[in-house]
């Protein structure tokens, strides 16, 4: 049996942690390991725990979940970074998958939505609902990367059709008969020529300019 997914829980509401607490203890690949209610405490816990997964608020006293976003990142800590909120705003969307979020949900998601959502984002998709992908293509200038397209090969070109259809680095290696290093090669390749800052930036340039599949 497969190993299971090893979940912390950061948000400032003991009632929400709660919940989300009832909920995934009864999913058998999902395991909570720890809480926390604040950006400082989920990131001292993160690197404690090692956990798979971090279900992070953004709105919390002191250190919020987007400066813990880029402290983890800037700790090069592993963990997967679900966002799960109420804010809908595009000043909370956006700044939220810059700094690293590998999805973002609101709180009132479907359970068993949510289950599939950490499943998602541990197998290394990037998850972010419609009207969440809409506000941050209207978010990112409409000259980002703009004529930079040109300078793909056209494997890299493949590579970032399979980004924009959310696939892990995994799986475009199975698809494309390529080793996962090979991928990792590729993709940072194109975010490089592209001028993009991450694989969320490179999937919505290629919803925009067409190279997706």
């Amino acid at each position: 049996m497969a190993e299971a997914i090893k979940v912390l829980l950061v948000d400032d509401h003991q009632v929400v942690r709660r919940g989300l607490r009832t909920f995934l203890e009864v999913q058998d690949d999902i395991e909570v390991v720890g809480e926390a209610s604040d950006g400082a405490e989920g990131v001292a816990r993160a690197e404690e725990l090692k956990p798979d997964v971090v279900l992070m608020d953004v709105k919390m006293p002191g250190m919020d979940g987007i400066d813990a976003l880029r402290r983890l990142r800037e700790l090069a800590n592993p963990a997967r970074v679900l966002i799960v909120t109420s804010f809908t705003e595009q000043r909370t969307v956006v700044p939220a998958l810059r700094a690293g979020a590998a999805g973002y949900v609101y709180k009132d998601v479907d359970p068993d939505a949510l289950a599939g959502a950490i499943r998602s984002v541990h197998a290394g998709h990037i998850l972010l609902q419609p009207e969440v992908a809409g506000v941050l293509l209207s978010q990112e200038g409409a000259n980002s990367g703009q004529g930079r397209g040109g300078s793909l090969t056209e494997r890299e070109r493949e590579v970032l059709g399979l980004i924009a259809d959310g696939r892990s680095n995994r799986e475009i290696a199975r698809a494309l008969v390529l080793s996962e290093k090979t991928v990792k090669t590729h993709v940072s390749n194109i975010l490089m020529k592209l001028d993009l800052a991450d694989r969320t930036q490179a999937a919505l340039w290629a919803v925009r300019h067409g190279a997706a599949g």
